[in-house]
């Protein structure tokens, strides 16, 4: 039964690669194809396993600018989304309640920037890589990377990005 609950979790994740401004955290975001190259610093492979991420912990510097290339090599899709562990909460919250109803597409009928206010995510099908590039806050000291999908954090699906602020 857990095993259903975790395959409907995955289907309502959907493959957008999400941008958001501002927020209280300080960070401001960029999508993929919106920033020069010669802008990105540094590129972090995170690999996605069913599950499992490859690495708990990312040391990061504050203003640095990372693309993430996030491979899932499992059965089932993730979702790689960073944000403090607040947002991270009502992200979880709000993937557990559309667990039980989602639309025709089995999508999250979610506008780009609105995945959880703010916060950073691509979701990544089996089998597949996902770019997400990233400028990391000035004034945080530490965020989290999770997937959200129902039952995936739970088990351990999550590290932290040290940026040493």
């Amino acid at each position: 039964m857990r095993r259903i609950l975790l395959m409907l979790g995955c289907g309502m994740a959907s493959a957008v690669v999400f941008a958001a401004g501002s927020h209280e955290g300080g960070h401001d975001a960029v999508k993929t194809g919106m920033v020069n190259s010669a802008d990105i610093d540094r590129t972090i492979r995170v690999e996605a396993g069913d599950i499992w991420f490859d690495t708990k912990e990312l040391q990061v510097s504050p203003g640095e600018t990372i693309r993430f290339e996030v491979i899932n090599t499992g059965q089932l899709e993730h979702e790689f989304v960073i944000g403090d562990a607040e947002a991270q909460q009502a992200h979880r919250e709000m993937m557990q309640q559309m667990s039980g109803s989602h639309d025709a597409h089995g999508g999250h009928d979610m506008a780009e920037g609105e995945h959880g206010g703010s916060m950073q995510a691509v979701t990544v099908a089996p089998g597949e890589t996902k770019e997400l590039v990233w400028t990391a806050p000035q004034d945080v000291a530490q965020l989290e990377y999770a997937c959200n999908i129902p039952g995936h954090y739970e088990v351990g699906m999550t590290g932290t990005i040290d940026l040493g602020a």
